[in-house]
């Protein structure tokens, strides 16, 4: 919506930064499938390690088993982790690995983070507010 739009219809103005941020961004959406806390976490896990199990990573991000299984299954549904499940010994063991389109996410996040690290870093250095 643009800025003479705004005024007309009442809403506030958009504040210097928050257009400064936009033109760094170019406009990117950030991707809302991983930007969750437990989930960007698990995706980050998962990047500098082969492969976790479901315990290496339930005790990693210290949450509880619904949690890691309801985030990890919708990282899976979104093509970013894979599960493999088999019995060691008699016991279930639960493993996940990154795939290709949530390593290539993951970059694509952590570039839209930098870019606007970047943005605010040299708005706050200019005292715009």
């Amino acid at each position: 919506m643009g800025e003479a739009r705004r005024q007309q219809e009442g809403e506030a103005p958009v504040p210097p930064l928050t257009r400064q941020v936009r033109r760094a961004l170019g406009g990117v959406a950030t991707d809302r499938l991983i930007h969750e806390r437990v989930r960007l976490g698990i995706v980050s896990a998962l990047a500098v390690s082969e492969r976790l199990t479901f315990n290496e990573l339930k005790e990693l991000l210290d949450i509880t088993d619904g949690n890691l299984s309801a985030h990890a299954r919708k990282l899976e549904e979104g093509g970013y982790v894979a599960c493999t499940k088999r019995f060691e010994d008699r016991v279930p063991r639960t493993e996940y690995t990154l795939e290709p389109a949530g390593r290539e996410a993951l970059r694509a996040y952590l570039d839209h983070m930098e870019a606007l690290i970047h943005a605010v870093g040299e708005s706050a250095g200019s005292g715009e507010s």
